[in-house]
């Protein structure tokens, strides 16, 4: 610990579990330097009420903050605490990401090297299932002078760090601390400073290479952690450690949530094809098996492609393949282990009409190829064999917009989608509109998208709002 002259135990109370819809109520500090301890706390007014909840968990009642000062007025005197020293707290991704952006809307930035003690216990003990803070407090005996309050647990962490002190052998305490204090070795051609104005919020990331062409692409709904694992140290993949050799520039971009962050990667990478991306590639000869009407069960699948069919509205379409040899090998592996003729199903060509096929000599084969099953129920045990790759038709009148984010936050945004394509997202309600004015007659069908738009809608976590159709006047 040499490199740390100064040990920051810190603790927050805050409005809720958001960093950046929620605020933080009270502070609490331990600094450690040497032999000289200083315990700090400050009650913080959020500028907005405090949840019933919360002021029964925390005890903090939107009385106490009302004198108190806002974060703005204390960010100078939080952030000369902070400097120079390594911040230690429970769950530290919870406190840091809230001081990060406390600190962003006051106009300061914090940077800083963090030790979690919830992933720190887990290394040390790792026989044991819990590590929350009520947990350690018991098994390590220590004394708590209250619960919920920032100051009091900030304590509890620095009493944990005596007592791993004399508890733990030094080298193994010094090996877990070094494994969890590895910084990432940043790129060579790109700024530190770039790192530290990431968000932890959800989005999507681009790699930039030498004249800036685009290397890679990709989304978290933790966009500065997930970012900084391309940069560890011992380069776990092989990709990893090439790329970050050649990263010449980050961008990012912001999204309202989980979903948009899925939605605008694969459609940055079809459209960009960023070299690095093997996954969520376009495929140009999406395909899939059309079934004849029960009416002519004679007939055998045909093969439907995306780019002459309306996959959103056609009936009776099943699996997504990305090419017609996927297509038959498929439909080949569904036909013999449901005892289905491949002659009728046109994977085969009958050797002469009424004689039974190959399979059926082999017992492979329910024999409608023969007469000896109907048609109609060798169809019907076609369908029941493909059912679970049925392909959901479009279930609205028109487009829809899938909303995500909190209300009232910059992120929230409308995710605009029609026909199991996606449009683009709004951040406000004239872009929606420009959106749906300039969307084509008949965007592509993206099979990766289809499975992003129908697992979110099947979970029901988004607010679906109907459109009007692009020719339809808004309504009033």
């Amino acid at each position: 610990m040499a490199k740390h002259e100064k040990l920051i135990f810190v603790d927050l109370e805050t409005t809720g579990a958001n960093p950046i819809v929620d605020r933080i109520t009270e502070i609490g500090i331990v600094e450690v330097q040497g032999e000289q301890v200083t315990h700090w706390s400050t009650l913080v007014n959020p500028e907005v009420p405090i949840p019933p909840f919360i002021q029964n968990l925390t005890g903090i009642s939107d009385a106490m903050v009302a004198t108190a000062p806002a974060f703005g007025e204390l960010a100078e005197e939080v952030l000369a605490r902070l400097q120079g020293g390594l911040f230690i707290a429970h769950n530290a991704r919870f406190d840091y990401g809230f001081l990060r952006n406390a600190f962003k809307a006051a106009g300061h930035s914090l940077r800083a090297d963090v030790l979690c003690t919830v992933k720190l216990s887990r290394k040390l003990f790792p026989e044991h299932a819990k590590h929350n803070l009520d947990a350690l407090v018991q098994r390590h005996e220590l004394q708590a002078m209250g619960r919920h309050r920032a100051l009091a647990d900030a304590d509890l962490l620095w009493q944990l760090w005596r007592k791993l002190e004399r508890e733990v052998a030094p080298e193994d305490f010094s090996s877990a601390l070094a494994q969890l204090l590895q910084r990432p070795s940043t790129p060579t051609h790109l700024a530190p400073e770039v790192l530290d104005e990431m968000p932890d919020t959800p989005g999507v990331y681009l790699f930039y290479g030498e004249n800036d062409a685009l290397l890679y692409v990709g989304k978290s709904v933790r966009l500065r952690q997930r970012v900084l694992s391309h940069f560890n140290g011992d380069h776990k993949l092989f990709q990893d450690m090439r790329m970050s050799q050649q990263i010449h520039r980050l961008e990012w971009r912001e999204t309202g949530g989980e979903l948009g962050a899925l939605l605008l990667e694969a459609q940055l990478i079809k459209d960009r094809q960023p070299i690095h991306n093997r996954v969520l590639r376009r495929q140009r000869e999406l395909c899939a098996w059309q079934l004849p009407s029960p009416d002519n069960a004679q007939e055998a699948p045909a093969l439907a492609y995306a780019r002459d069919v309306d996959f959103a509205s056609t009936e009776n379409l099943y699996g997504l393949f990305s090419s017609r040899k996927k297509a038959e090998a498929s439909l080949r592996e569904i036909a013999e282990s449901h005892q289905l003729c491949l002659v009728m199903l046109g994977l085969e060509n009958r050797v002469q009409a009424g004689k039974p096929c190959f399979a059926h000599q082999l017992r492979r084969c329910s024999g409608a190829c023969c007469g000896k099953e109907p048609q109609a129920l060798h169809q019907a045990r076609l369908m029941a064999a493909l059912a679970s790759l049925k392909l959901t038709t479009w279930p609205y009148q028109g487009p829809i917009a899938l909303v995500e984010g909190t209300p009232g936050s910059t992120s929230r945004q409308a995710h605009v989608v029609h026909n199991w394509c996606y449009l683009g997202s709004a951040n406000a309600e004239e872009d929606i509109w420009a959106l749906l004015e300039h969307s084509p007659a008949r965007p592509a069908f993206d099979v990766d998208t289809y499975k992003i738009l129908l697992r979110a809608l099947r979970l029901g976590k988004v607010k679906v709002r109907p459109l009007p159709r692009p020719s339809e006047p808004a309504a009033a």
